[in-house]
């Protein structure tokens, strides 16, 4: 079928998110999001992480239902899906596993197209589920708890990754950073809410100097684990007296190392389309940082609504919608890779 054909004919996708431990599904139609459902998963919190065993049983027991319950809310029959998407790659092997048998048994039941999707390839078309979208070209920075990545985006299903980093990712130092505090679990967010309320600037921690548009984010949790220790053994209560101060000093730095290499990028490849996805796109300071240098640098600057930066199968379902478009397919042979190139 050619791609004109496709394009005269409304286009259902059913789509599948479980990369990690979110079960989520969503039906996308001619590219409009018609529902998206997120089934968290709150075992993990008492481990003060992600346990993976746990997060694919949970996925077995939700799968079914938030699939039944993203079809009812679309309006949409089975019978009327056009192609199931699913993540593919990077992720949790197990929770991966769930969601790619899920989708291809689907898929070879009702005999429809099976699409792959890369989470990160999704996660920056998530700019392109609701107004404003970028123009190509745009470049995204693509910032969650395993990845850190600036992207040349030349159209939906070309792009190119600039740089990326060589070991922690930005969220990740978040999330130790609270551990660390001994803050609860997701840290990420709870870190975010406590910097709003204190000093960026109390305390210096040092920013990482890498060449082109990498990143490292393993010196700055090194430094703030030194810096810790140090402090409370002259007061023991260091911490909870100055919480909000470390928070605040912590974010700061972390993204003042994202947007340096952002603006970078954006300068020398004369590109004013400037993004930002992932889940630490939730970050309020990462979204005015982003806003006030656009501001200052003349960029149209674009950020996905909150339910769309964290994981959720609308992303996928986006991603899928393109590779639909140009009969990107795959068979019953694809399988989920916990670290795939894309």
């Amino acid at each position: 079928m050619s791609q004109l054909s496709l394009r005269s004919m409304s286009v259902n996708i059913l789509a599948i998110e479980s990369s990690c431990d979110e079960t989520s599904a969503a039906v996308i139609r001619d590219g409009v999001v018609l529902s998206n459902l997120i089934a968290t998963q709150k075992v993990h919190e008492q481990y003060g992480g992600v346990v993976p065993e746990m997060a694919s049983r949970a996925h077995m027991q939700n799968i079914v239902p938030v699939v039944h319950v993203a079809l009812k809310n679309a309006g949409v029959l089975r019978q009327e899906i056009h192609a199931v998407a699913f993540t593919q790659a990077p992720g949790l092997i197990g929770s991966l596993m769930v969601g790619a048998c899920f989708a291809k048994g689907y898929a070879q039941a009702l005999n429809i197209p099976l699409i792959a999707v890369h989470h990160m390839q999704a996660h920056v078309l998530a700019h392109f589920i609701e107004d404003p979208k970028p123009e190509f070209p745009f470049l995204c920075l693509t910032v969650s708890g395993g990845h850190t990545q600036v992207v040349l985006c030349k159209d939906y299903l070309d792009m190119e990754v600039l740089g990326e980093t060589i070991d922690d990712a930005a969220g990740e130092a978040f999330d130790k950073t609270a551990k660390m505090l001994g803050l609860p679990y997701p840290g990420g967010p709870v870190v975010d809410k406590l910097a709003q309320q204190g000093d960026p600037k109390r305390f210096n921690f040092p920013v990482s100097e890498m060449k082109g548009y990498d990143f490292s984010f393993s010196g700055i949790k090194t430094a703030v684990l030194y810096f810790l220790q140090k402090e409370k053994k002259n007061d023991l209560d260091f911490v909870q007296k100055n919480i909000n101060d470390i928070c605040a000093s912590v974010q700061y730095t972390i993204i003042k190392m994202l947007m340096k290499k952002l603006e970078k990028a954006a300068e020398e490849m004369n590109i004013n389309h400037i993004g930002i996805a992932g889940g630490v796109s939730a970050n309020s300071g990462l979204r005015i940082a982003l806003m006030e240098t656009g501001m200052r640098k003349g960029w149209k600057t674009y950020i996905p609504q909150f339910e769309y930066c964290t994981d959720n199968a609308a992303m996928i379902g986006i991603t899928g919608y393109h590779k639909y478009l140009k009969g990107e397919f795959d068979d019953l042979t694809v399988s989920p890779s916990a670290r795939a190139s894309w």
